[in-house]
């Protein structure tokens, strides 16, 4: 599982993120078990990018179409998961060869409060899954008010 996690930038108004896997919220969620095919274990490497007003998160998963994924948020997780099942036949007078396989990944992200979950958009192109996950519009910073004191 990772955690986005918004942070303040020196000089910055703008959060950041970075990749947290030992948050104390991680022991409250069940442990990510990797399905194995012929060549192994099948995770997917993720990037994570901030952008002024969104993250971006891309999954490489070459081999897969768009319906072959679930994207959903469950309390502040978000989980993408993908499963894809082959089966293929070869028949000759002499010979019946019948071929499957079963892959599957999950990738879990703790979302930071700043998102619209509402709005995030999702599209598989080209191997590459890329999730927006536009911020909140946050309010602008209140001038400091002083309060006189007698």
């Amino acid at each position: 599982m990772t955690t986005l996690v918004t942070t303040k930038k020196k000089n910055s108004s703008h959060p950041s993120i970075f990749e947290d896997f030992f948050t104390d919220r991680f022991l409250e969620f069940p442990p990510f078990f990797a399905f194995t095919n012929q060549k192994g274990a099948f995770i997917p490497h993720a990037n994570v990018i901030e952008n002024s007003a969104d993250f971006e998160i891309e999954i490489a998963a070459p081999g897969l179409t768009s319906k072959d994924f679930k994207a959903e948020i469950k309390n502040g997780i978000l989980q993408i998961s993908a499963e894809k099942e082959e089966e293929s036949e070869e028949e000759d007078k002499n010979f019946r060869k019948k071929e499957f396989s079963f892959s599957s990944f999950s990738r879990s992200f703790v979302l930071p409060e700043n998102i619209a979950a509402d709005k995030i958009d999702a599209k598989y192109k080209n191997g590459v899954l890329k999730l927006t996950l536009p911020k909140k519009k946050s309010s602008p910073a209140k001038p400091v008010q002083q309060i006189t004191i007698s």
